[in-house]
């Protein structure tokens, strides 16, 4: 089966292979380049599904080839993850207004980096709108959850969550990923949060709760 490709652009190498390893490990494809010349050559022959693209590079920077990518018409459709320099504000809003899809802070842990990763495919590729695991069913576009066919009732954060957990099988997440990707980048609260939430949701979900590890 073939697996999304994501072209990673980040000229240190040892945290370029870092990522292109942790995306290769979660069921997608990856290869790395260390600047925009890399890239582009790369484009002609081979377009991705995604791009991780780092503002801070040799020769051309990354919101330089951002505007690159928006003015081409054959590759404007690639989503675009740009990763910035904290506190970079300034690097950040003007790729928001090019057209990047989303950003990552450095330093970024890798698991967030795949999370991000995933929702933006997910929002350029809209996967099927009912999603299983085991006994549990949810559907995306309803909002809805059943377990062994009945209704259960969940908040807009156990839905969300659980969403992450199915959409997700088999990966790990840090609370600190968890309440970035659920509760907002920003989310200034404390990591008991997550907690909460999850015990509540396996409470709901009875039984089927023990998918939840």
């Amino acid at each position: 089966m073939s697996h999304p490709m994501v072209y990673v652009v980040e000229d240190d190498e040892s945290v370029r292979e870092m990522e292109v390893y942790t995306l290769r490990s979660t069921m997608l494809s990856a290869e790395g380049f260390e600047d925009g010349e890399s890239l582009m050559q790369a484009l002609s022959q081979r377009l991705p599904e995604l791009i991780l693209l780092d503002v801070m590079l040799p020769g051309e920077d990354g919101v330089g080839i951002l505007s690159r990518l928006k003015d081409d018409a054959s590759l404007r459709h690639i989503p675009v993850i740009m990763a910035t320099a904290r506190g970079a504000e300034y690097d950040k809003v003007k790729s928001l207004d090019i057209g990047a899809d989303d950003y990552l802070v450095k330093p970024f842990g890798m698991m967030e980096m795949v999370a991000r990763v995933k929702a933006v495919l997910r929002r350029a590729n809209p996967a099927k709108s009912a999603l299983t695991a085991g006994d549990i069913e949810l559907n995306v576009d309803d909002h809805q959850v059943n377990v062994n066919s009945e209704r259960v009732e969940l908040t807009y954060k156990e839905f969300e969550l659980l969403k992450l957990f199915m959409q997700n099988p088999g990966m790990a997440f840090t609370r600190d990923t968890l309440l970035s990707t659920i509760w907002g980048m920003d989310y200034d609260g404390e990591t008991r949060t997550v907690d909460v939430h999850i015990r509540t949701l396996r409470s709901k979900l009875g039984a089927a709760g023990e998918l939840i590890q």
